[in-house]
């Protein structure tokens, strides 16, 4: 069975509202060593496409423009040297870009096995978020057994899944969310207290639920609005991880003395700049500490709307209303 030769995508011929995205066609990529070729059968919706989309989280110049960074299919091609996937085998993945199109590219490091019993819309709905919170939460927070967190957007893709695999790894959790229906979805997620930042002060409810100590680790996608609060949240030889700024990224007349006083760490990154090998590394450590959690159920995707691929900009519509729970996912078949 020959490849096919070209391959529809949506195209962006301008940056801004969900609706400057198109559909058009263009010629099917090619893997190059060490990288396969995914035929899309799902992928997932993310806060960085949204960005992609606005202008403002342009892709690396190796990247493919196409917006996408997260699939799952079958592979329909492989490059040199790939030996871990064959043609036919089912996969997720971290793509670069180029994920909303009927084929992508991925490299060999940063594509999975579908977990045992899932699906490609249940597949699709893990690796961003997973590598994201794995790295953030984990590698470099280094949130552990025993330990305490505070979790903002606890009912986004990145917050469902942190809530969950903190919970997993023996953490106390807490959250933030904006309703009392999210509130009661993120503690029946296993978060001990969801806090609705709307109409209670987060800072003071951590306080008191800890009895003035602070929570150990705060992973934030809010960025400067939310600064100076997380600061006072910690406890001492805390650790500030911020992942998004979706409340600016300048943060102005702040007291920065409680970094000081509580010995605190404050570190950030975002996964697109990543090196290969060390997404690679993040992939190794999902497979081997989270796979188990997923395949056994204890952990799972949160999917809250799976849309035909023709419905991109209500999925991008959807995504910036903030009125989700969870995941939200394309399908291409």
């Amino acid at each position: 069975m020959s490849l096919a030769t070209t391959m529809r995508h949506v195209d962006l011929t301008s940056f801004g509202a969900p609706d400057v995205m198109s559909f058009t066609n263009g010629p099917v990529p090619q893997p190059g060593a060490g990288e396969i070729l995914v035929k899309v059968q799902a992928a997932g919706v993310n806060r960085p496409d949204v960005a992609q989309r606005q202008g403002i989280y342009p892709p690396p110049k190796d990247a493919s423009p196409i917006l996408g960074l997260e699939v799952a299919g079958t592979v329909a091609a492989v490059g040199a040297g790939v030996t871990d996937f064959a043609v036919g085998d089912q996969v997720c993945g971290l793509a670069n870009g180029g994920g909303y199109a009927e084929f992508c590219i991925l490299p060999v490091g940063q594509a999975l096995p579908f977990p045992k019993g899932y699906d490609a819309v249940k597949a699709a709905a893990v690796p961003e978020t997973f590598f994201t919170v794995w790295a953030n939460l984990f590698q470099m927070a280094g949130l552990t057994e025993g330990e305490s967190v505070l979790i903002h957007g606890g009912t986004s893709g990145i917050g469902t899944t942190a809530i969950q695999l903190a919970k997993a790894f023996g953490a106390t959790v807490y959250t933030t969310a904006g309703s009392a229906e999210k509130c009661e979805a993120c503690e029946k997620l296993g978060a001990t207290r969801g806090i609705n930042y709307k109409s209670e002060d987060f800072a003071a409810v951590i306080k008191e639920v800890t009895g003035g100590k602070g929570v150990d680790v705060v992973l934030d996608m809010i960025g400067a609005a939310y600064f100076e609060k997380n600061l006072n949240c910690l406890a001492k030889d805390g650790c500030l991880s911020i992942i998004a700024f979706l409340g600016g990224n300048i943060a102005e007349k702040v007291d920065l003395r409680p970094i000081m006083v509580k010995r605190l760490t404050v570190t950030g990154s975002t996964m697109r700049p990543r090196t290969a090998e060390e997404k690679r590394a993040i992939r190794d450590e999902l497979v081997a500490q989270v796979w188990p959690l997923l395949e056994a159920g204890s952990v799972a995707p949160v999917i809250h709307s799976v849309l035909p691929f023709d419905q991109v900009v209500e999925a991008h519509r959807l995504m910036e209303s903030s009125s989700h729970i969870g995941k939200i996912v394309l399908t291409l078949e």
